[in-house]
């Protein structure tokens, strides 16, 4: 089989761009295609693990990365009214996991990335269709995608496009694609002036509230609750204050400090059923287009960046790059939803048992309680993907110039 010499990837947000890169860093020609308007993510803030972290080491983005953001650990897990089930330690995340957890806003990470690449490397406003998945075997059939401009050929087309794919349904209509993972989200990103507090998430009865600061000052805050899918309050920064506004400090000033237009409001959808594979043909799919799974664990996007590595790893052998990822992103997945259902349950019972559980681990030590991320945080990149090949002079794509933004994505 020859090597791959042309990519184009659709999707321009965390894992659309990681891949761009890494393809671009082993002398791939790479287009990137996103339908919006401009690069700026709908998502507020990341975190990112040990995992995620020596995944970008591979493009050489590790460092910034870990110097833009602010590092997380110390903090813990509390209820409603303000007691600690549990403590965490930073130090001992990263001597157990050989790194540390950082946190970051979204935007700060698609403009690194989207900085290591070629001018006019990124289309924006660009929606596109695969009209055809293309044939390893053939020399003579690559894959096509269709766009407004006309019809693109490439010998690997990424599906980076987010968890309602279209990209996954072209290449497996037969898949049910996502169901609604029975909760929604609100997240907001703001200073909140005099704050000081120690990074928490809360778990209350069918709901949860997380709050932590950021490297910039601002203050990341999320909330996740039980609630009928598409439901939508008229005023969500009010909708929260209903939902919270009783809950401990720091929430009451967190949502003091918020105006209506800061609040971002998303319902879950995951995969319930994995794919028979992450590719077809040419075409490969990461991140949310392969496997949408709740936000629970913290590693949607953590995993999308870890497939990102190992696609332009296995870049010309896309069998190779199924077999090495969808069964770790399947056993993620399904951990994540069990997470979700522990972390949300309305049954004061299982809240009783749940949170007599998390402070008995947590007293027996920070290492029991770290104990559910071994083989999630501790993963490394393949060996062979540290030797890559860098760019040569000619590797630039011609193709619109957009400058570097970022995408709405997972």
């Amino acid at each position: 089989m020859r090597e791959t010499t042309t990519a184009v990837v659709i999707g321009g947000g965390i894992g659309g761009l990681t891949a761009a890169v890494a393809l671009h860093r082993r002398g791939v020609r790479v287009t990137v295609l996103e339908r919006a308007p401009s690069l700026e993510p709908v998502g507020a803030a990341i975190s990112l693990a040990p995992n995620a972290l020596r995944a970008l080491d591979v493009i050489g983005l590790g460092d910034e990365i870990r110097a833009l953001a602010a590092w997380q650990g110390d903090g813990g897990l509390r209820t409603p009214g303000g007691r600690w089930l549990a403590r965490t330690d930073a130090t001992a995340v990263a001597e157990r996991f050989g790194g540390p957890l950082v946190l970051l806003p979204r935007a700060t990470l698609i403009a690194a990335l989207a900085a290591r690449l070629p001018d006019g490397t990124i289309r924006t406003c660009a929606e596109a269709t695969v009209t055809d998945p293309g044939d390893p075997g053939d020399r003579t059939r690559p894959a096509q995608v269709r766009t407004a401009d006309g019809t693109l050929t490439a010998d690997l087309v990424v599906g980076a496009d987010g968890i309602h794919s279209a990209v996954r349904h072209a290449l497996f209509p037969a898949h049910p694609g996502t169901v609604y993972s029975g909760f929604t989200t609100w997240r907001v990103t703001i200073p909140v002036p005099g704050a000081s507090f120690a990074s928490h998430e809360t778990w209350g009865r069918g709901r949860i509230w997380g709050t932590h600061p950021l490297k910039d000052g601002r203050v990341y805050a999320y909330a996740a609750a039980l609630a009928p899918a598409g439901q939508r309050a008229p005023d969500e920064r009010a909708e929260l204050l209903r939902r919270y506004g009783e809950w401990h400090d720091p929430v009451p000033a967190v949502l003091a400090a918020a105006r209506p237009g800061d609040v971002l409001r998303h319902d879950v959808h995951h995969l319930a059923e994995p794919l028979p594979a992450y590719h077809r043909g040419r075409a490969a799919l990461l991140g949310d287009a392969a496997h949408a799974m709740p936000p629970n664990l913290g590693q949607g996007g953590n995993q999308a960046i870890e497939d990102a590595i190992v696609l332009a790893h296995h870049h010309t052998d896309l069998a190779a790059y199924s077999a090495a990822r969808l069964p770790r992103t399947t056993r993620i997945a399904r951990q994540a939803v069990r997470v979700a259902r522990l972390n949300l349950t309305a049954n004061r019972a299982a809240i009783v048992v749940r949170n007599t559980a998390v402070a008995a681990l947590s007293k027996a030590g920070p290492t029991l309680f770290l104990k559910g991320f071994d083989g999630i945080a501790d993963w490394h990149p393949p060996r062979e993907s540290h030797r890559r090949a860098e760019p040569g002079a000619d590797d630039t794509v011609c193709s619109e110039q957009t400058g570097a933004g970022e995408r709405p994505e997972d």
